[in-house]
């Protein structure tokens, strides 16, 4: 299922995986990501890129849906990267998190509704 969450003037098409199975799978196995969308794995704090058939954009946030970090580019088979104390990551298309303009510090809101997928 898809939820809608607002970042900034924009609405992002978001994943939610929060089940240990969907967190494993993550984006693993998918061609590309489309614009303005995205998956929430939670809880998480860290990604790694095996299996990764694109680069990504992974915006770390805590429990009230503040940035905390932002890494860019994050390339296929060799990329990795943590965020102590983050409560979930949201990977995004390569490209998305500077469309966006996001910085550490913004809030994410959360979900204001929900579609089906």
């Amino acid at each position: 299922m898809l939820k809608d969450f607002k970042i900034g003037n924009s609405i992002l098409k978001i994943e939610v995986a929060d089940g240990f199975f969907s967190r494993l799978r993550g984006l693993m196995g998918k061609k590309n990501l489309p614009q303005g969308h995205g998956l929430l794995l939670s809880p998480c704090n860290s990604v790694h890129m095996l299996f990764m058939r694109f680069p990504i954009d992974v915006v770390y946030i805590d429990k009230n849906f503040v940035v905390k970090k932002i890494v860019r580019d994050l390339k296929t088979w060799t990329g990795v990267s943590i965020c102590f104390g983050a409560w979930s990551a949201i990977e995004l298309a390569a490209g998305e998190s500077a469309r966006l303009n996001l910085k550490i510090g913004d809030k994410i809101f959360q979900p204001i509704s929900s579609a089906e997928t």
